[in-house]
This record gives structure tokens, C-alpha cells and sequence, in this order.
């Protein structure tokens, strides 16, 4: 469990987005489908206005959840236990090596690729579950979240083509 959270953590070092690991799994899967989770579209919303909100949103997030996370052991926010910034150091780490073994020339295509790779799992946040609304019980709670929260299926081409993003 711990080397497929180290894993998921490179991967998106490429990206820049390592905040998206805490957010994704401690905020989206907990808020998915609630006017809370910035990472599930409204509808009517396009994917434009969704994006920023989305990137902006998960971000404040995954902070928040860090600096609870912390606090609750005793712990100040700025420290390398700190998986928000630990993720963001991978990426400097990654991009430094990249700049120094091919020169600063890569910088523009370092931007370019972080950005559309953040932005095609911003889009797969978009399409799963635009428009789809959990409610409310008479405890003031959400429902509880169903496969009806999300548009996504456990079909094998799914999965094959998403590598089983969904799960």
C-alpha cells in the first residue's frame, strides 16, 4: 500500500499535481457529487468554468486536509511529512534533473505537458459525474454515494482504455 501511494506520487510529479493524490482520494471520493466537492461539475457548467474552479478548489483542499492531517499529530504544516508539499518536491526534483541533463530549452515543454496532463484527469473529473447531485436525508447528511453518482461503468474497454482509473 505504501509503495502504490510512493507510485502514484511519481506519476503525477510529472504533471506537478501531487496534491491531486490527497485531494482525489481524502476529498473528491468523500464530497463526490456534492456542491462541496469542486471536482464534480455542475450542470450546465462547461468544462472551461469547471477547470479553474476545479484545480483551484482541489487545491485549497488538499491543503486543508493536509494541515488537519498534521495538526491532529502534533505538527506544523511545513514539513516534508507534509504530502502536498513532499508531491510538489518530487516535482522540482524531477523538472531539475530534466532541466540540468537537457538545459533550460525543456522548460516550455515541461509547462506544456504538467498542464495538459493535469488537465486530462480534470477532464475525466468532468465527464464521471457532470450534472449528478447526491441529496440530502432528514439528517441533514448526504446520501450515501451509489454508481449513480458517477457516469463512469466496470465495462472492460472502460477499463482497458482508463486503466481502471475509475477504481
Amino acid at each position: 500500500d505504501d509503495l502504490e501511494r510512493w507510485l502514484s506520487k511519481i506519476t503525477l510529479a510529472q504533471t506537478g499535481y501531487g496534491h491531486f493524490y490527497i485531494e482525489h482520494n481524502r476529498g473528491h471520493h468523500v464530497r463526490v457529487s456534492t456542491p462541496e466537492d469542486p471536482a464534480s461539475a455542475r450542470f450546465g457548467e462547461s468544462f472551461w468554468a469547471f477547470l479553474p474552479r476545479s484545480v483551484w478548489g482541489s487545491l485549497k483542499s488538499s491543503w486543508e486536509l493536509e494541515k488537519t492531517r498534521l495538526q491532529r499529530l502534533g505538527k506544523s504544516p511545513w514539513t516534508l511529512r507534509n504530502d502536498v508539499l513532499n508531491a510538489w518536491a518530487m516535482s522540482v526534483v524531477l523538472f531539475g534533473v530534466l532541466v540540468a541533463v537537457f538545459g533550460p530549452v525543456i522548460v516550455p515543454f515541461l509547462i506544456l505537458q504538467a498542464v495538459y496532463g493535469f488537465s486530462l484527469l480534470e477532464t475525466v473529473n468532468y465527464l464521471e459525474h457532470y450534472g449528478l447531485l447526491r441529496q440530502k436525508t432528514a439528517s441533514g447528511r448526504y446520501e450515501r454515494c451509489t454508481p449513480a453518482h458517477s457516469w463512469n461503468s466496470d465495462h472492460i474497454v472502460t477499463n482497458i482504455f482508463l486503466y481502471h482509473l475509475q477504481r
